[in-house]
């Protein structure tokens, strides 16, 4: 069953208080996304642990309801 994105953003908020959240259907189809997550906390790690933050907050829904995602982190410009 797909996932809407405002699912998905929903997730990731809750898990990441101070992500912006652009979201992207890559087929059409509401099952293939694409999202670009902006947010401070992630300045100064690693693109891996910031995909891991991410991940986190999807929890159980990723590989599930949710299994195919294309992710881009990014940190705020100064």
């Amino acid at each position: 069953m797909p996932m809407p994105a405002e699912d998905i953003i929903a997730l990731i908020k809750a898990g990441i208080p101070d992500a912006e959240v652009e979201m992207e259907d890559l087929a059409g189809d509401n099952d293939h996304w694409k999202a670009v997550v902006t947010a401070e906390s992630f300045r100064g790690k690693l693109r891996v642990k910031q995909h891991q933050m991410v991940y986190a907050a999807l929890g159980e829904k990723m590989g599930g309801e949710l299994h195919a995602l294309a992710l881009e982190t990014r940190v705020p410009d100064a």
